[in-house]
């Protein structure tokens, strides 16, 4: 038993000594040991890695970060001794600086940590969208990146106070960058108009910013008309005016609002005009019809709100007139035409002029008053003579003259 203990002792102390030999030798078999122990360094130091190596050439320093990669010759500064300097372009960025050297009989390789400085240069700030819908539920998004010197985005949890001021309100915010970028969410308050914004980090500030805040989408509306007369002179103007458009939260509409203005005639035809908004009011506007008419109006902000619906009525201006034809008859004067104070009827009212015959429309003149006057003159070369029956439509009257001969 004795025996066998002794042997096993032996045994292990002949592994041990197998073991510690092995590992001397691979240690003394490296020809090329790392001497620069720091790893960490704030951006724009100058780094420098030193080797011992044991081998005739010099090899190069492959490095490489987020920005790129390079090959580095050796600065040798005695025979035994390898030194390299990382480029600036390399030192001054923050992050991670992987290197291996290349061409040795060994692998050797490690790492580096940039970091930034520790001082706010600039405030890289971001605001958007410009304009946002009053109530609460739309925002704007501020979004901050504090650099240093060297254009670095400054350690992650850096603090950012976000201000902004609205009306009498101004109200400071701590928020932290988190993946280089602080952002913060800003929501409209329930009154439109604008707001300032502004962000800080360090003492360092942001330029000022502003956001319009809008009113939201228009509630609906009354309009009312506005006309000098009744009568469908066809040349004096019918006004249509809305009220003041607001949200649902009184804010007025913003200038350019538009609002279309239908109009319906008892042959349901339908007639449009449109104004933009100025303060909340758009007016739109439309000429007399030129006869008796009936008009039901209504207005929307299309596909948003709408308008109460109005009747407008206009009553016949025109309720006769006179014809009078020429020796051969190629001559047709209608007049006088007047209005509803027997007064000419202004400039521009139309008169069309229908001739048939034997029951064919042979051809249609149309031309508008001048002097409460209007006179066809009908041409030899397309009018040949013969009997015709002639059809005047004035302010939707008509009156026909059967079987007139013209030569």
């Amino acid at each position: 038993m004795l025996k066998k203990q002794t042997y096993l002792y032996l045994f292990c102390l002949i592994g041990l000594s197998f073991i510690s030999t092995g590992q001397n030798a691979i240690e003394k078999g490296k020809s090329i040991q790392l001497i620069s122990s720091k790893i960490h360094f704030e951006a724009g130091s100058k780094i420098v890695l030193r080797f011992s190596s044991l081998e005739k050439k010099n090899p190069v320093l492959y490095c490489s970060n987020n920005y790129g990669s390079t090959l580095i010759k050796s600065n040798t500064t005695s025979s035994k001794i390898l030194s390299y300097n990382i480029p600036v372009h390399i030192s001054n960025k923050s992050g991670t600086i992987n290197w291996r050297l290349s061409g040795t009989g060994s692998s050797i390789s490690g790492h580096l940590k940039i970091a930034p400085k520790t001082t706010v240069y600039s405030m890289e700030t971001y605001l958007g969208p410009p304009s946002i819908e009053a109530g609460g539920r739309d925002f704007t998004m501020l979004v901050v990146i504090p650099t240093d010197s060297l254009d670095n985005p400054l350690k992650h949890e850096t603090p950012v106070l976000v201000k902004h001021q609205f009306l009498e309100n101004e109200i400071s915010t701590e928020i932290k960058t988190d993946q280089l970028i602080a952002y913060k969410n800003i929501f409209s308050p329930n009154t439109s108009g604008r707001m300032i914004i502004s962000s800080e980090s360090f003492g360092k500030n942001s330029k000022e910013y502003d956001v319009n805040i809008v009113p939201a989408i228009p509630t609906n509306f009354t309009i009312t008309a506005k006309r000098n007369h009744k009568y469908a002179d066809g040349n004096q103007i019918t006004s249509f005016i809305t009220s003041i458009i607001k949200d649902s939260l009184g804010n007025i509409v913003s200038d350019g609002t538009y609002v279309s203005f239908f109009i319906r005639n008892k042959k349901q035809a339908i007639l449009k005009t449109f104004g933009t908004t100025v303060l909340g009011i758009a007016t739109a506007k439309m000429i007399h019809p030129d006869k008796e008419a009936h008009w039901t109006v209504k207005a929307y902000v299309e596909g948003i709100s709408e308008s109460n619906l109005i009747t407008i009525k206009y009553a016949q201006v025109i309720t006769d007139f006179e014809v009078k034809f020429s020796t051969n008859n190629r001559t047709i004067k209608v007049g006088p035409l007047t209005s509803f104070m027997n007064q000419m009827i202004p400039d521009g009212l139309q008169v069309t002029l229908t001739l048939l015959k034997d029951k064919r429309k042979i051809g249609v003149i149309t031309k508008t008053s001048k002097a409460g006057f209007v006179k066809f003159k009908l041409k030899t070369g397309i009018y040949k003579r013969g009997v015709y029956t002639f059809q005047i439509r004035v302010a939707g009257i008509t009156k026909n003259i059967q079987s007139k001969n013209i030569w």
